[in-house]
């Protein structure tokens, strides 16, 4: 009788040690995938202000050149961003701006229809693709 309980203590311990490693694995795991997943959001976040910041270099470039219309390239931080200007009809305008960090691109579009003497933004979103 003394043999049977030193076996369910035994097998007892080794399944719940068992429970334990499958519970901490899952755990570590978790934590992995959401370390993953928040380094992705920080490069999106990241790509979404560089698209931003070459929309408001494209704004500055009209403002100081009403006819201005082009493309540029800027390098910043840990990605890099660009920008079309494109002249339609009158004053109307199209600003299609993209940032990208790594693997991560955003992009905007944003429409203008008037430049002088103030500029009038009429739609500015993020796009899935120009």
């Amino acid at each position: 009788m003394s043999n049977q309980r030193g076996y369910i203590t035994l097998l007892s311990t080794l399944f719940l040690v068992a429970i334990a490693g499958v519970v901490a694995g899952s755990l570590i795991l978790l934590g992995l995938g959401f370390s993953k997943t928040s380094f992705s959001l920080d490069q999106s976040n990241q790509a979404k202000a560089l698209a931003n910041a070459c929309a408001e270099e494209a704004l500055e470039k009209i403002q100081e050149s009403t006819p201005f219309s082009g493309s540029a390239t800027l390098n910043l931080g840990n990605g890099s961003c660009s920008y079309t200007v494109t002249k339609l009809s009158g004053q109307n305008r199209t600003i299609v701006s993209s940032g990208t960090v790594s693997t991560i691109i955003r992009k905007i579009s944003i429409s203008i229809d008037k430049i002088t003497p103030n500029i009038n933004i009429t739609s500015w979103q993020e796009v899935a693709d120009f």
